[in-house]
């Protein structure tokens, strides 16, 4: 079984800068694609950025710049570091692995983590 499990969430001034950061454990053979999505309230949830393969990083066209993911294999991480936030940035932040196991492949989703910009 593999849990997906993200931190690092909080309340921060625009401007301000959070990291979360994103475990993944359980049985597991190879991680391909380690990626954050965001959901804002009464919005559909959207991609912030994703790295696959450890070789293409992509970002969503409004965090561009500001935003950096970088990933972990040996320790199944992957880290979001959020600079010169914007109140448009709050959002619940939620961390989405396609993991590989003994029995197979699937997407793995954790269970969000909230980040709040106050004006």
């Amino acid at each position: 079984q593999v849990h997906v499990v993200e931190s690092g969430g909080d309340l921060v001034q625009a401007g301000g800068s959070l990291r979360l950061s994103c475990v993944a454990s359980g049985s597991i053979s190879l991680i391909y694609s380690m990626g954050w999505y965001r959901q804002a309230p009464g919005q559909a949830r959207e991609m912030v950025a994703v790295s696959t393969n450890g070789v293409s990083t992509n970002y969503a066209d409004s965090v561009k710049g500001r935003f950096t993911i970088s990933r972990d294999n040996a320790k199944n991480t992957v880290n979001l570091q959020m600079n010169s936030l914007k109140p448009e940035d709050t959002a619940v932040y939620y961390c989405r692995m396609f993991i590989t196991t003994p029995v197979g492949s699937s997407d793995y989703w954790g269970q969000g983590t909230q980040v709040t910009v106050s004006s």
